[in-house]
């Protein structure tokens, strides 16, 4: 693909090209959210869904220093979150999450959580577990939430971040960020293709119960 050369990220050379497309995109996305959140050593953070984002948040986090508290309906992804990292694993389909992580912090609440699943159960609980003064980031697309704004927002002091993308400077901090805490990006992988396996590629992952796929040529 041809590109002007201002848009480009150089890659480091300890990462791969699966490493740096991964990078460009949900991992990335993670880190840019984790960076929002000012997320710090000693931080408790709820993640809502596993996916590739989602793994990516929890690989990261757990880099950083945070206890991080995992959850998603699908075994398959909750024990990769357990693999990376995660000290705690939540299924709302059994247990409730809000319940869950009150109980896990002594009634407190987590100091931060992020939202990937795009659920509007999840964006609610996402909310309702958190800390007095606790931050939450939305990166799930699609749907609609509804709170209570007095009870569950303003009289609890809670701060709603939403973010999506990020700047080529912030993917290059993040590959950066990435070498130098040695995270084995390539753990996210669990498929891998050929261009002309996309319609099966496709069809695998619209299941939404696997890690992440790519292309290679």
């Amino acid at each position: 693909m041809k590109v002007p050369a201002r848009t480009l990220v150089p890659l480091p050379d300890a990462l791969s090209f699966t490493t740096g497309a991964a990078i460009s995109c949900g991992t990335g996305t993670a880190y840019g959210a984790l960076r929002r959140l000012d997320l710090a050593a000693g931080d408790t953070i709820a993640i809502f869904g596993q996916g590739p984002v989602g793994l990516s948040a929890t690989q990261l986090a757990r880099a950083m220093g945070a206890q991080v508290i995992a959850l998603d309906i699908g075994a398959e992804r909750l024990a990769r979150a357990g693999e990376f990292g995660a000290e705690h694993l939540i299924d709302p389909g059994s247990d409730d999450p809000v319940e869950a992580i009150k109980a896990l912090t002594r009634g407190a609440g987590a100091d931060i959580t992020l939202e990937c699943s795009g659920a509007p159960e999840a964006r609610v609980a996402a909310v309702r577990c958190l800390r007095t003064w606790g931050r939450a980031c939305y990166v799930g697309e699609g749907g609609e939430v509804t709170l209570e704004v007095s009870k569950d927002m303003l009289r609890r002091q809670l701060t709603l971040i939403g973010s999506w993308t990020f700047s080529k400077h912030g993917q290059a901090d993040c590959a950066r960020f990435v070498v130098e805490h040695d995270i084995d990006v390539e753990r996210l992988f669990t498929h891998r293709f050929k261009l002309d396996e996309a319609e099966a590629a496709y069809q695998e992952f619209d299941t939404q119960t696997t890690g992440k796929g790519v292309f290679e040529f």
